[in-house]
């Protein structure tokens, strides 16, 4: 259901603020036709009635805040996030920078029980919490590619998320730490960071995480009440998301793009840090075998809607993803050349 109308079509008032709200609880072909259409128009939605329990979302809260609580000499201890572990304000290798601090890792059990030893005391513990989210995660994010494949009407249901099932899969968990703005004078955060005025409409304010797409498949965020979260429509507008921790937000990456020929557009959003009060967010990004090729599906190409992007491995795309600065758009490195124009 999209709230909150009860039928199977968003309101003007939710248009206008652009973010469709799906409850997971409907039947299945009108719930796969909305997820479609959501992330045909939008690249984003958020789900309610996701069946990921309070309990597996609290606890890794919970471990977060203990995190991020302790002193900037412990903290450091668990890094620096080459890519792994404990990172500050430095976003990739290229010069990007935010105002937060984060928790990066991989979805792997075995690399989160070694991480864990150099971000707490009990890294038993915080390894257990870690997965048991991670797998719960999985599983919803493998049922909204389900879906999406439904609706797509795939002759393989799981076409999409057989790719993150994969033992092999490279899907990570980043766990974002937004310091409230009152405080960062006094906490050594730099405030110069700004809006760029030429990224999706520009603006004004202290950016957390700059503009950007997932390169991924799909992301499943969840965030604390504090709002910051912003997504860009495909007409250049940004528009702010509400938080709702009750709820997880949708997005659709890169990757998911390519293999479905461009129908679905991965969505571009960026996290203000204006808030007098600290944000976290969890966000999980499902991605495939760093060995998988990735090209558009068959069903999805037709004379009228030829191939727009050659075939790649994601451990290409990804390697491409770090010669990159974060608002520069990936994929236009991978489209296919026709008459002398670029497919678009």
């Amino acid at each position: 259901m999209v709230v909150p109308s009860p039928s199977p079509i968003w309101t003007k008032k939710t248009r206008a603020v652009g973010i469709p709200a799906i409850d997971l609880s409907l039947g299945r072909p009108e719930l796969s036709e909305l997820i479609l259409r959501a992330s045909e128009e939008y690249g984003f939605f958020k789900v309610t009635n996701h069946g990921v329990p309070k309990r597996a979302v609290s606890r890794l809260e919970e471990e977060a805040v203990e995190f991020f609580a302790k002193p900037v000499s412990e903290k450091q201890r668990a890094g620096p996030a080459v890519p792994f572990g404990y990172g500050c304000k430095n976003i990739g290798p290229n010069g990007d920078t935010g105002e937060l601090e984060y928790l990066l890792l991989h979805s792997d059990p075995i690399s989160i029980v070694e991480r864990s030893k150099t971000i707490c005391s009990d890294p038993s513990d915080f390894s257990s919490v870690v997965n048991d989210y991670i797998a719960t995660v999985r599983e919803l994010t493998c049922e909204i590619l389900d879906l999406l494949a439904e609706g797509l009407w795939l002759s393989d249901k799981y076409a999409l998320s057989s790719l993150i099932r994969d033992r092999q899969s490279d899907s990570l968990l980043r766990i974002n730490h937004y310091p409230p703005a009152k405080d960062v004078k006094n906490s050594g955060w730099d405030l110069s960071s700004r809006l760029d005025q030429h990224s999706c409409g520009g603006g004004n304010g202290r950016v957390g995480f700059g503009e950007h797409s997932d390169p991924q498949i799909l992301t499943l965020l969840w965030s604390n009440d504090v709002e910051g979260l912003q997504i860009c429509l495909h007409d250049g507008l940004w528009i702010p998301v509400p938080p709702d921790p009750s709820a997880f937000y949708v997005m659709v990456g890169d990757v998911l793009q390519a293999l479905t020929n461009g129908k679905l557009r991965s969505v571009r959003h960026r996290a203000m840090a204006n808030s007098p009060k600290p944000r976290m967010s969890m966000v999980y990004f499902g991605a495939p075998p760093l060995n998988a090729w990735i090209s558009p599906l068959p069903e999805l190409v037709a004379p009228q809607a030829p191939t727009l992007y050659r075939p790649f491995t994601w451990g290409e795309y990804k390697k491409a993803m770090y010669s990159l600065r974060l608002s520069d758009s990936r994929l236009d490195l991978f489209k296919i050349q026709t008459s002398n124009k670029i497919a678009s």
